[in-house]
């Protein structure tokens, strides 16, 4: 049949006639899909060829502006007291038992003591204080081995947070706001900067827990929220293997394995080619990423191969749950080009019984904290890490029965590695240590000076979501430049 009068006779049927534009490329594509798939299928495939390319961030610092590499962000979940680790308070001694001046409270937010200004009592510090180091920085006799590397870190004594309670003031501190549903400082690192390693995720966390009330984390303290969900940190579980199903089942080998990844991959990249839907690219990324990871994995958590001296150093065996454990794990994790690591330690929550409550969850990170930074220095790797230790808030210096409350006007934390003063302390609370009055350090200033030590000006590293641009440190924060080298 001529092919005009084919073409005519078709287009005159009443089916024809009403086949609009939008119908005829819906259906033509089922059949170009169908023939790119088959094309993708048959192709000879090798393991290297299923991949996208590896992100390497938007922002490009200048030479000599990049001090560090990575973070590995010790996280003492449940609020550590400063008033019994690292803010040295005699005055507060003095007072122990005595009514807690109003002038102090009165108006102020406190936690599950508001209300009760009347009655509240003064608490003096529950342990001694001793100076360490030749820099003689005050730290608390529960945290003997952070007091070895006193000369190694800058203590910040005068931090403020918004946030009263757990879950809000985690949040805070991992995104910059109280709202959940906001990337983690971590999923912008890996936004702004990529990941160094292709084979583990950028963004890695490991949680352990003891020696006080163990308050829950959830998952999205470490989401990417808005941000691609390749940004999103991983979870490493402390004992067993790290990540579920890493191991391939009973009779399947990694030939049989990779085929089903050729097939799931082609059918991902049609799907990214029709759609251009970001979320795709990720899980085309992240088939990949697995795949790889059950090679890397395993040789991550085999610590055979780690020297005796290091294990006691650590004084764990490696893989019993611990947060000495995890200390040496995050590592080898920064060994091997992770971007950002996460330690929380789930006991820091001293309502009651502080005194012994605080002495028995230190001795269960103190070791293993001081062991880090040391491993990292006799390694070379000190000088491009950071390395920050601490909580979400801090506790009053009133009492809650034989504990402290929730307190958010002055706390604690310290820093060190690459670009920050050794031997340091920055900032003050006042006498009876309740609120920063010297060199106020907030969260957002935290998030400011991190960015600030990798290269990135925390005011330009934003996403549009929504119609707005967001960032990590909102509207506000400053570089906090007198802590730095």
């Amino acid at each position: 049949m001529n092919s005009s009068l084919e073409t005519e006779t078709i287009m005159d049927t009443p089916i024809a006639s009403h086949l609009c534009r939008r119908t005829f490329l819906r259906n033509s594509s089922y059949g170009i899909g169908a023939a790119a798939l088959q094309s993708l299928i048959s192709s000879n495939l090798r393991a290297d060829n299923v991949q996208v390319p590896q992100w390497e961030g938007i922002v490009r610092p200048l030479p000599g502006q990049q001090r560090i590499k990575r973070v590995i962000h010790l996280c003492m979940a449940g609020g550590p007291s400063h008033l019994e680790t690292l803010d040295y308070k005699p005055k507060l001694a003095e007072m122990d038992g005595k009514p807690m001046p109003k002038s102090y409270t009165e108006g102020k937010q406190i936690a599950q003591l508001q209300g009760q200004e009347n009655k509240l009592k003064c608490m003096g510090p529950q342990h001694e204080f001793k100076k360490c180091g030749e820099s003689g920085q005050m730290i608390s006799s529960i945290l003997p081995e952070i007091g070895t590397i006193a000369d190694d870190i800058c203590i910040i004594r005068s931090l403020q947070t918004e946030q009263i309670n757990h879950d809000p003031a985690h949040t805070l501190m991992n995104t910059g706001t109280s709202i959940p549903g906001r990337p983690s400082m971590g999923s912008w690192l890996l936004y702004g900067l990529g990941a160094e390693t292709d084979n583990l995720p950028g963004y890695v966390v490991l949680t352990s827990v003891g020696g006080g009330q163990s308050q829950p984390i959830a998952a999205r303290q470490w989401h990417s929220g808005f941000l691609p969900s390749r940004f999103q940190g991983v979870e490493f579980r402390s004992q067993g293997d790290p990540v579920l199903y890493v191991n391939s089942p009973q009779g399947v080998d990694l030939d049989n394995q990779l085929e089903v990844i050729r097939a799931v991959q082609s059918l991902n990249r049609v799907g990214n080619e029709t759609f251009q839907d970001p979320e795709i690219a990720t899980r085309i990324a992240q088939y990949e990423l697995a795949f790889k990871m059950q090679t890397s994995t395993p040789e991550l958590m085999d610590l055979s191969q780690e020297p005796q001296h290091i294990l006691d150093l650590y004084g764990t065996k490696g893989g019993d749950g611990s947060f000495a454990s995890n200390c040496l794990l995050a590592r080898r994790l920064a060994e091997r080009g992770v971007r950002f690591i996460q330690l929380y330690h789930r006991g820091w929550d001293h309502h009651g019984g502080i005194k012994n409550g605080a002495k028995v969850t230190a001795e269960l990170v103190d070791r293993g904290t001081a062991a880090l930074v040391k491993d990292l220095k006799q390694r070379g790797m000190f000088d491009d890490t950071l390395i920050i230790w601490g909580g979400e808030f801090g506790r009053t210096p009133m009492a809650q029965g034989s504990g402290r409350d929730h307190h958010i006007m002055g706390f604690s934390c310290w820093m060190a590695g690459g670009g920050i003063k050794p031997g340091y302390s920055w900032g003050a609370t006042d006498e009876l240590g309740y609120e920063a009055v010297e060199n106020k350090v907030h969260v957002h200033d935290l998030h400011a000076t991190m960015l600030h030590l990798f290269g990135i000006d925390h005011t330009r590293l934003t996403y549009r979501f929504q119609g707005r641009d967001f960032r990590l440190t909102d509207v506000s924060g400053h570089v906090v430049k007198e802590i730095l080298t």
